[in-house]
Order: C-alpha cells, then sequence, then structure tokens
C-alpha cells in the first residue's frame, strides 16, 4: 500500500473558541436538577484532564487530545440534557396541578421575554463580548422556548386525558 496513494487529510488545530460552536450548555433549573442531571456524565474528568494540560503546556496546540475529547462529550452530554430538560417539562405539565402549571408557564413566558429583550440589547455590542453574550443569550432564549413548548404539551395532553365533568342531575326516587 502507497502511502502517496491515500488522500490526505487537512489537521485542524483546535483552539477554545471551537468550544463555541454550536449552541451552550443548557442552564438548569434548580427545583428539576437532580432529575435532569441523574446518570449523566458531566465531563468533569474530561474538563480538568484539559485545564491540567493548559496549565502545563500553556497554548492549545499541545492539548489537540484534550479540547477534541471535552468537545465530543460536552456536545453530547448537552444534547442528552436538553432532550431530559424537554421530558421534564412535559411530565410537570403532566403531574402538576393544573394551576400551577398555567403559573410555570406564564414565569417561562416572562423569562422568553425578559431572554428577547437581552437579546436585542447585546446585539448592540461590538466585538467578541457581543458575539459572547448573542451567542449565550440565543442558546438561553432557544432552551427556553422548547421547555415552554414542552410544558404546553403536557398541558394540553393532561385536559384530553381528564374526564370532562358535566353537571349530574340528582335523581330523587319516590317510593
Amino acid at each position: 500500500m502507497d502511502v502517496d496513494s491515500q488522500p490526505t487529510m487537512e489537521e485542524t488545530i483546535l483552539v477554545g473558541d471551537d468550544l463555541m460552536m454550536g449552541p451552550p450548555s443548557p442552564v438548569i433549573p434548580q427545583e428539576i436538577a437532580s432529575h435532569v442531571l441523574e446518570g449523566v456524565e458531566l465531563c468533569d474528568g474530561i474538563l480538568r484532564n484539559l485545564f491540567l494540560c493548559l496549565q502545563i503546556n500553556d497554548i492549545e496546540p499541545f492539548c489537540q487530545d484534550e479540547l477534541a475529547l471535552y468537545r465530543q462529550c460536552a456536545e453530547k452530554r448537552d444534547k442528552e440534557l436538553r432532550q431530559r430538560l424537554q421530558d421534564s417539562e412535559r411530565k410537570l405539565g403532566l403531574s402538576m396541578p393544573l394551576d400551577q402549571a398555567k403559573e410555570r408557564a406564564g414565569q417561562l413566558e416572562s423569562e422568553v421575554i425578559t431572554l428577547e429583550r437581552r437579546l436585542i440589547l447585546a446585539s448592540g455590542v461590538e466585538g467578541i463580548e457581543g458575539f459572547r453574550q448573542r451567542w449565550s443569550l440565543h442558546g438561553r432564549l432557544t432552551d427556553t422556548k422548547r421547555r415552554l413548548e414542552s410544558l404546553k404539551l403536557g398541558i394540553e395532553n393532561r385536559k384530553e386525558d381528564e374526564p370532562s365533568i358535566s353537571p349530574t342531575r340528582k335523581r330523587w326516587f319516590f317510593w
């Protein structure tokens, strides 16, 4: 087998900014964190190794394996967390008392509006700081909208499942 006959691949050197490809990691609400995070690989060991490598070597090109491993682990973790967040909100919509579920939906709608406003304000910030703010806010906004949709889906499915209460007539028996 001739080495020259194999297609060559351009080598890519990863840097820290490559970890900002795709959406940021989701923010997990405190009240459901224990359920959502249970059994998920948090990549903390890989991140520790990455920081150790950067501490020893000072520059990113010497930590390519650690960067690639962390990026791969973080993408898998974030995908799983997003799915669990949506599942958790849907289950809350199904199981919470209806008034509390509607109140939670109102809180999420309020959070969506706040994030949209903050995103508009961040569009005026220039440079890398502006990019980071918009990137982070856009990710949080998208995640919050999906959580809200899941919660509403749970509420809607619950309404269909609950029997409709129709006024019953009292029956009187005369003997």
